[in-house]
């Protein structure tokens, strides 16, 4: 009796096992179709390890497919093993960089245009700008901000509308801000209703999921 009763659990946890990993793979399924490779963020020299960890979390939640990483003048690669958003780094693709040169190039031959965050004269309002095309939004360090050559190489600058006394954000709350309102228009225009990759990339990219 016992004997049948173990058996029976045993095909009862394989049934189960076998539910959870169908359930787990509709998921992942769901969730790349609605990831958006033209939309991508990039950060310069974001000395804050939590603040970056920030950023993928709000990046995830968007469905944005890779954060680009630029380090350079002895800044070094942010160590984000040990933070509370570490694991949003599983599902959102990071590509580094050791120049601003070298970032821009892979954008634009991604189709991209480039946009950095900070205050002049020429700004844009981040509410004006077309956040349904191919675009990276560019956000630097905490003390200095975006730096002049990201700025003069890039195809534009844009600023978050405040009301405040204080016309500054932290960089990740930045960074939430700009990137919903990119998930607003791209909401608005159905563009996470329809797969934006092609069907071999979409492919792979469950299947890699699947194996995380």
């Amino acid at each position: 009796m016992d004997e049948n009763n173990n058996s029976q659990n045993d095909r009862n946890l394989i049934d189960l096992s076998k539910l959870a990993t169908e359930q787990r793979i509709e998921k992942i399924k769901r969730i790349v179709s609605k990831r958006q490779p033209t939309l991508t963020v990039v950060l310069e020299n974001v000395h804050d390890a939590h603040n970056v960890s920030a950023v993928f979390r709000s990046c995830d939640a968007v469905g944005v497919l890779e954060v680009c990483l630029v380090y350079y003048g002895g800044q070094e690669f942010p160590d984000l093993a040990e933070k509370s958003s570490a694991s949003a780094r599983k599902w959102v693709g990071q590509r580094k960089f050791i120049s601003v040169e070298e970032c821009y190039k892979y954008l634009r031959s991604e189709g991209k245009s480039i946009y950095t965050t900070g205050m002049n004269s020429k700004a844009t309002s981040l509410y004006d700008l077309k956040l349904t095309e191919p675009v990276a939004l560019v956000f630097g360090n905490e003390h200095s901000g975006v730096s002049f050559e990201a700025i003069e190489k890039a195809d534009g600058n844009f600023i978050i509308p405040q009301m405040g006394m204080i016309q500054s954000l932290n960089i990740s709350v930045a960074c939430a801000v700009s990137v919903y309102e990119a998930f607003r228009q791209r909401d608005q225009s159905g563009m996470y209703k329809q797969i934006q990759m092609e069907e071999n990339r979409y492919k792979k990219l469950v299947q890699e999921w699947v194996m995380k």
